[in-house]
């Protein structure tokens, strides 16, 4: 292995530590803003759950070593003053450790062993390994001890609250490695023929190919592209459960889900170097879209929520999706999409519009993405105008592919649908000056402070210009030094860590920055984009970022800021590249 193939190091209490396809990652965040004192094997079936601690020992004493941490793509260690500890992905569903100088525990996360909860333990005979079953996982996790001395096993077939796990310890003068797998029920025992320094260099092998296929423009100018890159990559889970196909979770921190507007952004990150990657992502909402055409709010292992939907920005992310792949869709993949986007279209037109109206409806911030944002204050069930802005594109992108299609007559119904809802939008929410928010009953309407009412910007080339110069104003006032704050920093309603009353999000600055463009406002969209690309060079690829310090908040390994880094700076390489 080489150095230049080691990857970036990183902060294992920012971003977990994992590998493509692995449902758990070794990482202290162990829940919701929770740090434990010692690394975890964390579990994302059936939710997250910590489910072993490491923990480094003192070989002479077996008590807890000092020991500091490093991590880079391929490899994970615990270094000691008198050694160290090493751990690596053999495979998604395998780690293998390895330690001298120092030894190494692995006990259950939690002591208390009930009917229905806990971590059982044993050995097992036929494996001659000890296994911890899991109840909140529904999986086991086996260890192996392939050279070493077990120093202690604790709590075997104990059961209500024991201390359960193994401790392994350095033979003298020599080192020891163990294998630690999550499996089903049973498997053959453990064997593998690679050492483990080639284990650590498959693992850098693989993990460098992929980001010199999603990012290989990156340059010294794009700092933080190989993280990003990481981020994405580490995120990615094999197809299991409800999740039927590869996908990149939004984090293997807490927000280990797949939302139904998040994937958009990480499936036009991945599409000139990862097409297949890139339509699974576009893609895996859609299969579970429901009788009425609806998307789902999220999908993961072991649920899909249908009690909120997301905004329809599906049509306005098909257009740059197919722009971005390498190779044009064939037929039948063309009119996959036209299905999905089509039912997913009648939806809002049929049960999302009010008997008579020609605008549909939110009926919660959550269903907008923006789940708090003032635009909701007075009301939650309401009309807005990035809703009818994004359906708008989402009709033209329709037109289109019924185009390519074959169907004019489907195109011309299409096209005449988009123009009489942009009609309606202008002429309804377009006060002269801004855009209203209006209740769904009719009636009152009203603006606010938020970024949530600019988003029309998002039509960019089919905006009247004398609106898009009106919006492009009033978005250089949300312009803090870091980026786009999605409520202005002079409003009474501002919160600095107030989710979507404040903070800078990475889905709302790639949209305008899109439509800024595309409406001929082209610095600004530069300056958008630069500010935006400094803050997560320097801030990481938290959920969301304080809008006047540029810190990182909430969950602070999120795939889609990670992916919108790397649209913005894969545009602005390429701009920059002219």
């Amino acid at each position: 292995m080489t150095a230049a193939r080691s990857g970036p190091a990183f902060s294992v209490h920012d971003i977990p530590f994992s590998t493509y396809g692995s449902w758990f990652d070794i990482s202290p965040v162990i829940a919701e803003k929770t740090y434990a004192e010692d690394l975890h094997l964390v579990s994302h079936q059936n939710g997250m759950h910590g489910v072993l601690r490491l923990v480094p020992l003192n070989p002479a004493k077996g008590d807890r070593a000092a020991t500091s941490v490093e991590a880079t793509p391929g490899l994970l260690s615990w270094i000691g003053g008198s050694g160290r500890v090493d751990l690596a992905y053999e495979s998604p569903d395998t780690v293998r450790l390895r330690g001298s100088g120092l030894g190494i525990g692995v006990f259950a996360a939690a002591r208390a062993l009930t009917p229905f909860s806990g971590t059982y333990f044993f050995h097992d005979p036929a494996a001659g390994a000890y296994v911890f079953t899991s109840y909140e996982t529904g999986r086991r996790y086996r260890v192996t001890v392939l050279s070493g001395t077990l120093a202690e096993a604790a709590g075997a077939q104990a059961l209500g609250s024991a201390d359960r796990g193994v401790a392994i310890s350095e033979e003298a003068g020599g080192s020891w490695e163990i294998a630690v797998e999550e499996l089903d029920t049973a498997r053959p025992p453990y064997k593998s023929s690679a050492t483990f320094a080639e284990i650590v260099a498959s693992a850098q092998g693989t993990f460098a190919d992929f980001v010199d296929a999603v990012a290989p423009w990156r340059s010294s100018a794009t700092p933080a592209a190989e993280l990003a890159a990481y981020v994405v990559w580490s995120a990615t889970v094999r197809p299991t459960g409800l999740v039927t196909r590869p996908a990149v979770l939004m984090s293997k921190h807490w927000m280990d889900k797949v939302w139904s507007w998040d994937h958009c952004f990480n499936a036009l990150a991945l599409a000139p170097g990862s097409p297949e990657l890139a339509l699974d992502q576009f893609h895996l909402p859609f299969d579970h879209q429901d009788a009425a055409g609806a998307l789902p709010d999220s999908v993961t292992h072991s649920e899909v929520l249908y009690n909120f939907v997301k905004p329809p920005i599906h049509g306005w992310a098909f257009g740059h999706l197919r722009r971005r792949l390498p190779t044009p869709l064939d037929r039948v993949q063309l009119a996959q999409a036209y299905d999905r986007l089509e039912r997913w279209t009648h939806f809002w037109l049929t049960a999302r519009r009010a008997p008579g109206a020609e605008l549909p409806y939110y009926q919660h911030g959550n269903d907008s993405g923006w789940d708090n944002a003032t635009t909701f204050d007075p009301e939650r069930v309401v009309v807005t105008a990035d809703l009818a802005a994004f359906l708008v594109l989402q009709l033209h992108e329709l037109a289109d592919l019924a185009g390519e299609l074959d169907d004019a007559d489907a195109a011309r119904r299409w096209a005449a649908a988009a123009e009489e809802t942009q009609a309606a939008l202008l002429d309804q929410l377009w006060t002269g000056e801004r855009f209203v928010a209006r209740r769904a009953a009719g009636g009152d309407t009203w603006s606010s402070a938020s970024l949530l009412d600019l988003m029309p910007i998002v039509l960019g080339e089919h905006l009247p210009g004398e609106i898009s110069s009106a919006l492009a104003d009033h978005i250089k006032a949300h312009l803090t030094p870091y980026g786009l704050a999605t409520e202005l920093t002079t409003s009474p309603h501002y919160l600095a860590d107030g989710y979507w009353r404040g903070p800078i999000w990475a889905p709302a600055t790639v949209l305008v920055e899109d439509g800024l463009r595309r409406a001929g406002h082209h610095r600004l969209a530069d300056d958008v984009s630069a500010r935006f690309r400094a803050l997560c060079e320097t801030h990481g690829f938290a959920e969301n970022f304080d809008a006047l310090t540029g810190t990182g908040l909430r969950d602070r390994a999120y795939t889609w800021t990670a992916s919108s880094y790397l649209l913005l700076a894969e545009a602005h390489a390429h701009r920059e590249g002219r």
